[in-house]
């Protein structure tokens, strides 16, 4: 293959080589996929339906929601279908779209988990300016900017990506199609864009990461100056659900990409992708609801109307 313009179809690394090993894998990810859209559509669905939770801090929750939807449903149920046909094939055209949407998701996630912090700084520390500074039009402004960011950084990343001469094979040791392991099969020179990949992706990363744990030194001082426990209380269980999300988040990404390649296995990049690519949007509606008593009794009036 002199080029990837004469490559048809990529083929992702098979999980398992027995056929009771490839059902045990399509159960399990049945069950993180079928946990992550009913956990994120229960959110998705209560804010909508409940106008107590019509508010910034509930508008950026749904908006997270969907971004982890789709970022869990670009690949998970490819791998399923794989395993479930015995194939390990994806076509060309369809990785450069699982390419395009993961980085997509994932970068707006980064923006939005960073717009939610600047949120949770202003209800803490300018709580007399919140309804100025986070208005609807404000609001409505952030996250189409967080979305937009993510679709311009995809955009680039993914033209960068799949300009590269692919002359390696087409075999991706994983099981979707992700960027570092596409660039494995260039036969170009591809050092300086993998460099300018991890420059450009730290500062992303660890630019909002920054900003985050800015905001939240300064939240933290504030919340101290409390006087009511019910008051420090109320703070901590607005903040520490975001708080783990980013990190769950920022570390399992960060450690995927920006790893030395001498670290580097199938069965450690495996796990590493699993990690980042489907635990966080399995687990961030239980994170987000275990404290949170507007988001549970927007559940329980949910379940109690769906019974009647």
């Amino acid at each position: 293959m002199s080029n990837s313009s004469s490559l048809n179809e990529f083929l992702l690394w098979a999980f398992m080589d027995t056929r009771e090993q490839q059902l045990l894998h399509i159960s399990f990810f049945l069950g993180i996929y079928l946990a992550a859209v009913m956990g994120n559509g229960l959110i998705i669905t209560a804010v909508l339906c409940d106008h107590h939770l019509h508010t910034p801090m509930y508008f950026f929750l749904l908006s997270l929601s969907l971004l982890d939807l789709g970022s869990i449903s670009t690949i998970v149920p490819k791998s399923m279908a794989n395993s479930l046909w015995n194939i390990r094939a994806i076509s060309y055209s369809g990785c450069v779209a699982q390419v395009f949407l993961l980085v997509f998701l994932f970068a707006a996630e980064q923006s939005l988990l960073t717009v939610m912090a600047y949120d949770r700084y202003v209800a803490i520390c300018k709580p007399l300016h919140y309804g100025i500074l986070m208005g609807s039009r404000a609001c409505v402004r952030m996250a189409a900017a967080a979305w937009a960011s993510g679709f311009i950084y995809s955009l680039l990343h993914t033209g960068n990506t799949f300009s590269l001469p692919l002359c390696q094979g087409n075999a991706v040791d994983q099981f979707f199609c992700e960027i570092p392991q596409i660039l494995k099969l260039s036969c170009a020179d591809s050092y300086l864009r993998a460099v300018g990949l991890i420059v450009v992706s730290g500062c992303l990363i660890f630019g909002c990461f920054i900003f985050i744990v800015l905001s939240y030194v300064q939240i933290f001082t504030a919340v101290l100056r409390i006087p009511s426990e019910q008051g420090q209380h109320k703070a901590f269980s607005m903040c520490l659900p975001h708080l783990a999300v980013v990190s769950l988040f920022v570390s399992t990404t960060a450690f995927a990409y920006l790893k030395p390649p001498t670290i580097s296995s199938p069965s450690l990049d495996l796990v590493v992708a699993v990690l980042y690519a489907v635990v966080p949007p399995t687990l961030n509606p239980l994170i987000y609801s275990m404290r949170n008593k507007e988001l549970q009794d927007a559940l329980r009036k949910l379940f109690q109307w769906v019974q009647c």
